[in-house]
């Protein structure tokens, strides 16, 4: 495929982001599993099952407004104002590595914010400077092009579900909403998150099996007030007799922190603290363009999830917090990093990892890296769980045949084919050896 034919289908298909690339950004949709709830088995070989929003949806994170009819653009141009189409210009196949996108933040879009400064990075260099009016109208034909009704109608539900939830819940401790960093972690997180280095990093971090780091992140406050304001939700769903949804198709205790008004301050700790991280650690994953999430917190006890089975999450990149109470049990067990292909292939030994969980201590992995909870067997477990997504990753992952620079799986295969070649090559030459001396 020439370059110019490779740049039309990666950028048209690159604008489906709306449909099954774009996580929570408001519009996705995500694609029915099949889940089959297993233990872990005794031998290698695992079968595996992947957990998605329990809605079915991506998380949505598009704005509306007051009188819950929906969202809102901006009102039509006049006549005399023309928009670029995209049937005149072309998105780019590759990023535009020293643009700053503008923020979307203060309109009110029928798609996620996030998703405009995302694509923006891949207009065509004359809209690059455009005005922001222009910008949009292009970006909103685009998406508007890979959203089916249905979807969006979807979508429009499930935005109306949030709405009257936060419409009409009051929360106990407003200072949770938004992101206040010197009251939420501790010193030494911030300290090297704002240095920003490799080693800054890795200086808090312990590696207890390749892939996962754990490291202390949450003031005990922060977590107490989180916990009690948790509670509180659940007291108020109880009390109101709300139907909410759980987190995931997994899990049957635990709630969407993002479906009652914590959904910016979770923005805030993905862009400004995981992403940075994830840049470093998980680059062949998506981690420099995580822009979205679904944040949410689990419940586990004996009136509660006991367990959870083996699986893998649906993110690029999985940060996990114990925030209490007091428990037993309940070991977080890791088993390799798989592409969906590999899913259920047999673990090796050196991938084998079991954790034990600390209140305010957090786990960083990949969301393809293969996992389960051992039951909680005494007291009550509640962890806050953010599943951070690349819509530009999963886009150019439907083109990627090779997931070697990732999955430990193919980097057995490839690396049996590689001795397999050399092996053959070296047969070869001892082959023409022979009959050139005889």
């Amino acid at each position: 495929m020439s370059q110019d034919g490779a740049a039309a289908m990666v950028s048209a298909s690159l604008t489906a982001t709306v449909t099954g690339t774009a996580a929570a950004a408001g519009t996705g949709i995500v694609p029915a599993t099949v889940d089959r709830r297993i233990s872990e088995p005794q031998s290698p070989a695992t079968e595996i099952r992947n957990v998605n929003n329990n809605n079915g949806s991506r998380n949505d994170k598009s704005i509306t407004n007051k009188n819950g009819n929906g969202t809102l653009m901006p009102p039509p141009p006049p006549p005399s104002q023309v928009f670029p189409t995209y049937s005149s210009h072309r998105l780019r196949l590759n990023p535009s590595a020293d643009h700053k996108p503008d923020s979307y933040e203060d309109l009110q879009l029928d798609f996620s914010p996030l998703l405009f400064s995302s694509l923006e990075r891949y207009l065509p260099p004359t809209l690059l400077n455009s005005s922001r009016e222009t910008k949009v109208h292009y970006m909103r034909e685009i998406l508007l092009r890979y959203s089916t009704e249905s979807e969006r109608n979807r979508v429009q539900k499930h935005r109306e579900y949030r709405q009257k939830i936060i419409s009409n819940y009051q929360p106990l401790h407003r200072e949770l909403y938004i992101m206040q960093a010197s009251n939420f972690f501790v010193p030494s997180f911030l300290k090297a998150v704002s240095e920003n280095t490799e080693e800054s990093f890795r200086s808090i971090m312990s590696e207890p099996s390749p892939g996962v780091f754990a490291f202390e992140m949450l003031q005990p406050r922060f977590c107490e007030m989180l916990l009690a304001e948790v509670e509180n939700f659940e007291k108020w769903v109880h009390e109101t007799k709300f139907r909410i949804m759980r987190p995931n198709t997994m899990n049957k205790y635990g709630a969407v922190l993002d479906d009652f008004g914590l959904e910016t301050m979770l923005d805030k700790l993905m862009e400004e603290f995981i992403r940075p991280m994830s840049r470093v650690f998980f680059p062949e994953v998506g981690g420099a363009t995580l822009d979205t999430h679904h944040g949410f917190v689990v419940e586990y006890g004996m009136d509660r999830d006991v367990d959870l089975g083996f699986h893998v999450d649906d993110s690029e990149v999985t940060l996990n917090v114990c925030l209490g109470k007091q428990f037993s049990g309940g070991e977080l067990f890791f088993r390799g990093v798989r592409c969906e292909k590999h899913v259920n292939s047999e673990t090796q030994p050196e991938e084998i990892l079991d954790y034990s969980h600390v209140p305010g201590r957090a786990v960083l992995h990949r969301g393809r890296h293969r996992h389960g909870a051992r039951a909680t067997t005494s007291g009550h477990r509640i962890n806050l769980l953010l599943w951070c997504r690349s819509s530009v990753f999963r886009e150019l992952r439907k083109y990627q045949k090779d997931c070697s620079g990732w999955c430990a799986e193919c980097q057995r295969e490839k690396k049996e084919r590689q001795r397999q070649s050399v092996a053959a090559t070296k047969l070869e030459l001892l082959r023409r050896e022979g009959e050139a001396a005889s």
